[in-house]
């Protein structure tokens, strides 16, 4: 059995995910760290993180992982971190039920999948934590970010309910809610944009083009983006605090967008949110 506590981390080709993974093996954890692609394994494998392959879109892959990871340690997971995701931009008017579908297979569906398989070896512990990296967009909504806002916030509630539902059983579920982070993301972003949506018959064309232009970066570095660190930072708290917080949030932006929130009258809210591009 594995004496070292042991953690799932999923998402870790790049970015947060990959970040995160060696962070946490360099502070003593046993990282059980996932890619899709096996091209994406061998750095991490160099840094002594045990990589296995998953894709939260195919269920065997998940229940392929968890089997794996409980043979490997002996049945003990402490900690799961769902990390991978990523964002389908557009507006709402323009997603197909389709291109909305997989957003949610990926940044919900699966990470549902994932947890509720990892719960019963916690239970059987009497500890766990469970640590979702959701988005200030689960909190936030944000135009033309419809499709990724939408599986955040529903991410939120499902989050929390289980929170509320594991009271008294040893296992936390906390959510961390970035605002910019560096990433892949942003390219990928880019990528489904270009793959998803009707950009010239859009009536948002016009808007497209300008978010087109700040996405592939011809538009300026945003200023209030922060490393993966700052991540690492409230997923250690979320990990080992005795009493860890149900919502961790990141950068300045999205602090400031949760404080408007909660003091402005909605309307205000929704326009002053136009401003922030």
């Amino acid at each position: 059995m594995s004496e070292k506590p042991v953690i799932i981390v999923t998402g870790c080709s790049s970015g947060i995910g990959a970040h995160c993974a060696q962070a946490l093996h360099r502070d003593g954890w046993r990282v059980f760290a996932t890619v899709r692609r096996t091209e994406d394994m061998a750095l991490l494998e160099q840094a002594g993180i045990e990589v296995l392959l998953m894709d939260y879109t195919v269920p065997e892959t998940i229940s392929a992982l968890v089997d794996e990871v409980a043979a490997r340690t002996g049945g003990r997971i402490d900690a799961l971190f769902n990390n991978g995701a990523y964002g389908q931009p557009g507006a709402v008017e323009d997603l197909s039920v389709e291109v909305l579908r997989a957003q949610f297979e990926t940044n919900l569906f699966g990470w549902h999948d994932l947890t509720c398989r990892v719960i019963p070896f916690m239970r059987r512990q009497g500890h766990g934590r469970i640590v979702h990296c959701s988005s200030i967009l689960g909190l936030v909504p944000y135009r033309y970010r419809g499709a990724y806002t939408a599986s955040k916030f529903a991410l939120e509630g499902l989050g929390i309910t289980l929170r509320m539902e594991l009271q008294g059983s040893g296992i936390y579920v906390s959510m961390i809610e970035p605002g910019p982070i560096e990433s892949r993301f942003t390219a990928t972003a880019l990528s489904h944009i270009k793959d998803n949506i009707d950009v010239e018959n859009s009536a948002h064309a016009k808007e497209y083009k300008r978010q087109l232009a700040r996405l592939d970066g011809s538009a300026g570095k945003n200023k209030h983006k922060l490393g993966p660190e700052a991540v690492y930072e409230k997923l250690k708290h979320a990990l080992v605090a005795r009493r860890p917080r149900a919502h961790y949030i990141i950068t300045t932006p999205a602090i400031q967008a949760t404080i408007l929130k909660r003091f402005l009258p909605a309307d205000v809210f929704y326009r002053l949110l136009r401003k922030f591009d």
